[in-house]
């Protein structure tokens, strides 16, 4: 080796041999590559790192956008046969209980404070602040339908049916729908709170408790809409 250069070994990918090359004083050292397990393109994006969206999340939303143009479509529907009517609610037909509905509203409409304290228990990992929140929001999802179930009797004594007219007929399609979604939002919630049982699948849990709370969220919001065309208008 000539007098003044220095030896500079590399490794061989192929044959794992280092190989050692003689480098002039004043010159780079040959690139020999990043650390092993480091990425050698470190302005790449980290595959690691997900979408900004989960599929779940993103498959409620779309699901929530489906809904919400459903429920556009009936009250599109009620809202043709109300302004098309010279009186509302037709002459004979009983009136619906606005006080009562006010008191159920209040109920659902807090129902909404105890999931976001869910939700949040559950982002803290607080398990029993998770279990607290999704049984007081089934317990008022419940009693909003208990209270909504009552009324529906006493406006079936008094008359007020689906083959009564159109009145009867829009009153039970739009308000019985919300109702048959607030009924399959508590039975989540309660899949959810017995599932929460089993410590080992915690992890599992979440994301089905997140997207419960999404739908929540939504026949909650739907329902002062429903309230104020249907019951107030």
């Amino acid at each position: 080796m000539p007098r003044g250069e220095v030896v500079s070994s590399i490794v061989d990918v192929g044959t794992e041999q280092r190989i050692e090359i003689p480098v002039r004083p004043g010159t780079p050292p040959p690139f020999t590559g990043p650390p092993s397990g480091q990425d050698p393109f470190p302005w790449s994006p980290d595959p690691r790192t997900g979408p900004p969206v989960s599929n779940a999340r993103l498959g409620m939303l779309v699901f929530l956008a489906f809904e919400g143009m459903f429920f556009a479509g009936l009250i599109g529907t009620f809202l043709v046969f109300r302004l098309g009517s010279q009186f509302w609610p037709p002459v004979g037909q009983p009136r619906l209980p606005i006080l009562v509905t006010w008191a159920n509203t209040a109920i659902l409409l807090f129902s909404s404070y105890t999931m976001r304290d869910a939700l949040r228990a559950m982002r803290m990992g607080d398990r029993g602040g998770l279990t607290t929140g999704l049984s007081w929001t089934a317990l008022l999802g419940t009693t909003f339908l208990i209270v909504q179930g009552s009324e529906w009797l006493r406006l079936i004594r008094h008359g007020l049916t689906l083959s009564a007219g159109i009145y009867g007929a829009t009153f039970y399609t739009v308000i019985g729908c919300h109702g048959l979604h607030v009924l399959g939002a508590v039975i989540w919630l309660l899949i959810a709170r017995i599932g929460l049982r089993d410590k080992r699948f915690w992890a599992r849990r979440q994301v089905g408790v997140e997207l419960c709370g999404m739908y929540w969220y939504f026949v909650v919001a739907l329902w002062p809409v429903l309230f104020a065309l249907v019951y107030l208008s």
